[in-house]
């Protein structure tokens, strides 16, 4: 039964985003607009992303570190194109107390610049090399239209950046990254995800390449969920970074940079959430268990003692709904914030020594035994199940949303009447990537690599390039 609270996903899509993200309690709004308040409960999966990732660096040899917030005008400067990119974004900060400063400071956009007048200081020589660095921290963008965890104001995210002796190490790092990413949301996030190139226009201000993370959300639209760059020796021929090599010569190095934020929540949410409320793949879930007791007894209250002591030994995350609400409400609530299994143990049940299990994903009901034994055995099996379920709706749904047209009326029909991506043989001109971007309000997502092109160009009719899809993004 539908919550008569939430709006349906199919009526209105983005008032239901927002009802699940206020029901759920991940989030509450603040006075200052465009910032989020990350409520506890919507904290806890960041933490579960953060822990995750940073086992997965910490295994590839990269090191925590934490970079200032503010960045003098001057420095921001020093990288042309990058600053470009981000000037319409970027918060000033003006006066220092009542006085104004000599000089305008910005709050981090992202920390190019400050990395790279770091490794200036300590990169001098081929030993120094690779540095593999990454910082969690909080980023300000001023975005004019925001969204929680989306697109808002204050961002929290992590950004890697790391400087190698040789272009090819270089690369290899850029795409070890990405891999990482893909591999992330694909395994734990359960979110099917296409992968691959940005276009010129579209990449990273500053990169050489940049490789990006698309992931499809429910209506159809576009999230870029991660992002790997490769910057080759831009920004460290700015900062005049340079260290003496084996040669005994002077050599300038090669950078990376790659980045994924709480924007991954927000995926989450539109790929695997319904009607009800918040519906959490087990493996990034922080409460993998609600267990709602039923009625009184000294065997509930035994059973339920003996439940949490083996969960707790099994390192399952739980949570018990001890309160005074009706049955059916702590049912609901259950639903609303995405718990992954429920477990209601009835006194009257437990007579016929019996409990029941709730999938959230599906809300189907099983009765089994309450040897505690079996009921760890259910307990594993479902959630695995559920991690392989959830992937495999979203890639069925994401593939019946994947389109291709040979020509530009199939094209435009397309992208009138049909939510989704559309793959395209494309010649590579920015000119066609704009009159698509004019016509649709479509925009690239990215090139897909290692898919040979089958016509021309789907736009100007010359030879084409490549294979890219275009969609409606976030």
């Amino acid at each position: 039964m539908k919550n008569k609270e939430i709006t349906s996903r199919e009526e209105n899509f983005a008032a239901w985003y927002t009802d699940v993200i206020k029901k759920a309690d991940l989030v509450d709004y603040s006075s200052m607009k465009g910032s989020m308040i990350i409520r506890p409960y919507g904290f806890a999966i960041w933490e579960n992303m953060q822990k995750i990732l940073d086992q997965e660096f910490k295994k590839l040899g990269h090191e925590n570190i934490q970079m200032p917030m503010f960045i003098p005008e001057s420095l921001l400067n020093r990288e042309k194109e990058h600053v470009e990119g981000f000037a319409p974004e970027v918060a000033w900060v003006t006066y220092g107390g009542d006085e104004k400063l000599e000089e305008r400071v910005c709050i981090r956009p992202t920390s190019e610049t400050l990395f790279c007048e770091h490794y200036k200081k300590i990169i001098k020589s081929y030993r120094d090399l690779p540095k593999l660095y990454n910082q969690w921290c909080t980023i300000v963008r001023w975005e004019k239209t925001t969204r929680p965890f989306l697109r808002s104001r204050e961002i929290l995210w992590q950004e890697g950046h790391t400087m190698h002796a040789t272009k090819e190490e270089a690369i290899e790092e850029t795409l070890k990254m990405f891999k990482v990413y893909e591999d992330f949301q694909k395994n734990y996030l359960a979110m099917p995800v296409i992968t691959g190139k940005k276009t010129e226009k579209e990449k990273f201000a500053g990169a050489e390449e940049t490789y990006t993370i698309e992931a499809m959300m429910y209506d159809g639209v576009a999230l870029q969920n991660g992002t790997s760059h490769y910057f080759g020796q831009g920004f460290a021929k700015a900062f005049g970074i340079e260290y003496l090599d084996k040669d005994n010569k002077l050599k300038t190095p090669y950078q990376t940079s790659w980045g994924v934020s709480t924007r991954m929540i927000g995926g989450l949410i539109m790929t695997h959430s319904d009607d009800n409320g918040l519906v959490l793949p087990p493996k990034i879930a922080p409460i993998k268990i609600i267990i709602i007791p039923i009625g009184s007894s000294d065997k509930l209250d035994t059973k339920v003692d003996e439940l949490t002591n083996r969960l707790t030994q099994e390192n399952i995350t739980f949570k018990i709904d001890s309160s005074n609400k009706t049955p059916g409400f702590k049912f609901a609530e259950a639903e609303v914030k995405g718990y992954p299994l429920r477990i209601e143990i009835g006194a009257r049940d437990l007579e016929n020594d019996n409990i029941t299990l709730v999938r959230r994903d599906t809300l189907e009901k099983v009765t089994i035994s309450a040897d505690i034994e079996n009921i760890i055995k259910n307990i594993n099996s479902l959630l695995k199940a559920m991690q392989e379920d959830m992937y495999n709706k979203a890639l069925k749904r994401r593939n019946s949303m994947l389109h291709s047209a040979k020509d530009y009326d199939e094209f435009k029909q397309i992208a009138a009447s049909k939510p989704g991506f559309i793959k395209i043989n494309w010649c590579g001109n920015v000119d066609c990537e704009n009159k698509i971007k004019e016509d649709t309000t479509l925009k690239s997502r990215c090139i897909i690599e290692n898919e040979a092109v089958d016509g021309p160009c789907c736009v100007c009719k010359k030879d084409a390039k490549y294979k890219v899809y275009f969609g409606k993004q976030y």
